[in-house]
């Protein structure tokens, strides 16, 4: 993935999200830009539209330069996916633990129905994409992970395809990322 930024605007060049405003190649200006988490895993700018971008983790402090230049905020926000995704990870968690993520999960507006049915709908592509490619990650599995599953990156082709259309599940996991459970239908 190209990124590079330009006066007011940064663009993309072979972005690898179908269903992403700027896939496979696309502009986004400052004013679309709400804010920006330079130390997220990795980088995201947020658009005001509520789609969550990536840029390379090498770019951190180009992007940060950008931020300062163009007045955009520096945030992090809370990591539904990486919430949702902890039992796809290499390790185990305690029982106290995992009833903090779902606390955490319904707190960003999820219900325990919810939170089963979005797990169910990603494991077999999550499963494959961590361990059948044995990358076997125990620290964080986020959105970027999700869709670089869907993607057919690491992720068995028949496990990817268990995600359905990529468009529409690019859609999907960004209203989620963005706490809007209430128009997942």
């Amino acid at each position: 993935m190209l990124f590079v930024l330009a006066d007011g605007e940064i663009r993309f060049a072979n972005y690898p999200f179908a269903g992403a405003s700027v896939y496979p190649e696309g502009v986004v200006t400052a004013v679309e830009i709400r804010d920006v988490d330079p130390r997220g895993w990795p980088p995201e700018i947020r658009t005001v539209h509520g789609e969550t971008l990536f840029v390379p983790r090498v770019d951190e402090t180009e992007l940060r330069a950008f931020c300062t230049a163009n007045a955009i905020a520096v945030r992090t926000r809370p990591d539904i996916w990486s919430d949702l995704l902890e039992p796809f990870l290499d390790t185990w968690f305690d029982p106290e633990h995992e009833r903090a993520t779902e606390q955490r999960l319904q707190r960003a507006g999820l219900s325990s129905a919810q939170i089963v049915a979005i797990r169910q709908r990603v494991e077999r592509a999550m499963m494959s994409y961590n361990f059948d490619s044995m990358l076997w990650d125990w620290v964080h599995l986020g959105l970027y992970d999700l869709l670089s599953a869907a993607a057919g990156v690491l992720a068995r082709p028949e496990a990817a395809a268990t995600l359905g259309d990529p468009v529409r599940l690019y859609g999907w996991a960004m209203r989620i990322a963005e706490g809007r459970a209430d128009e997942l239908g």
